[in-house]
Order: C-alpha cells, then structure tokens, then sequence
C-alpha cells in the first residue's frame, strides 16, 4: 500500500503565494513521476503541473510563468510553489504519483486533496 500526503493548501489573497507539499510513503520501489492536478466547483479535474524523476516539467499553460514544481527523490516528496494567485485558481489541488510497487507492477496513486482558495 501506498500513501500520499498533501499539506500546505488554505485561503490566500489575490495576488499572494501558497506551497503545496505531498509525501509519498509506502511500499514503493521508485516514483516515476509526480505531480499536482486541480478541481474545481463545477470542473472536470485538469492538470496543473508534473515532474519526472529526472526533472522534466510540464505545466498548464494558465500556470506557466506563475507556478514551479519540484521534486526530491530522496524523500519521495513534490512541492508546487504558487506565486501571483489569482481568484481562478481556487480549486481543490490533488497530489498524483505513477510508480512502481515493491511487487513489480505500475500504479497511479492519488492523494486525498487540499483545498486552494483565492480571495480577498
């Protein structure tokens, strides 16, 4: 089993920064890549940004310039630093992983979600 752990969401102005933390812990044998998507009231989930093992990156085109992924192999840990926020961005923000379990196969794990909300 695997867990994802999210942290870090909460209530910001426009304009303010906000970093999300997910730590992956369980029977892991490595973390292909990580990432973050969002949803938001009414939405269909979207991506926001992911992050390989060997840090390639790719973001929403309504992030770019505005929010960085980061990753630490070592703790198993993704981090999304939110700078410029704007209204538009409050969503509940969900942790992803694709990896390989200590059994062998492929799994895309989901955290439980935190909630992002812009707004002055």
């Amino acid at each position: 089993q695997v867990q994802l752990v999210e942290s870090g969401g909460g209530l910001v102005q426009p304009g303010g920064s906000l970093r999300l933390s997910c730590a992956a812990s369980g029977r892991i044998f490595s973390i292909y890549s990580m990432g973050w998507y969002r949803q938001a009231p009414g939405k269909q989930r979207e991506l926001v940004a992911t992050v390989t093992s060997g840090d390639s990156t790719n973001y929403a085109d309504s992030v770019k310039g505005r929010f960085t992924i980061s990753r630490d192999n070592a703790k198993n840990t993704v981090y999304l630093q939110m700078n410029r926020l704007k209204p538009e961005d409050t969503a509940v923000y969900y942790c992803t992983a694709l990896l390989t379990g200590l059994d062998g196969y492929e799994y895309n794990y989901w955290g439980q979600g935190t909630q992002v909300t812009v707004s002055s």
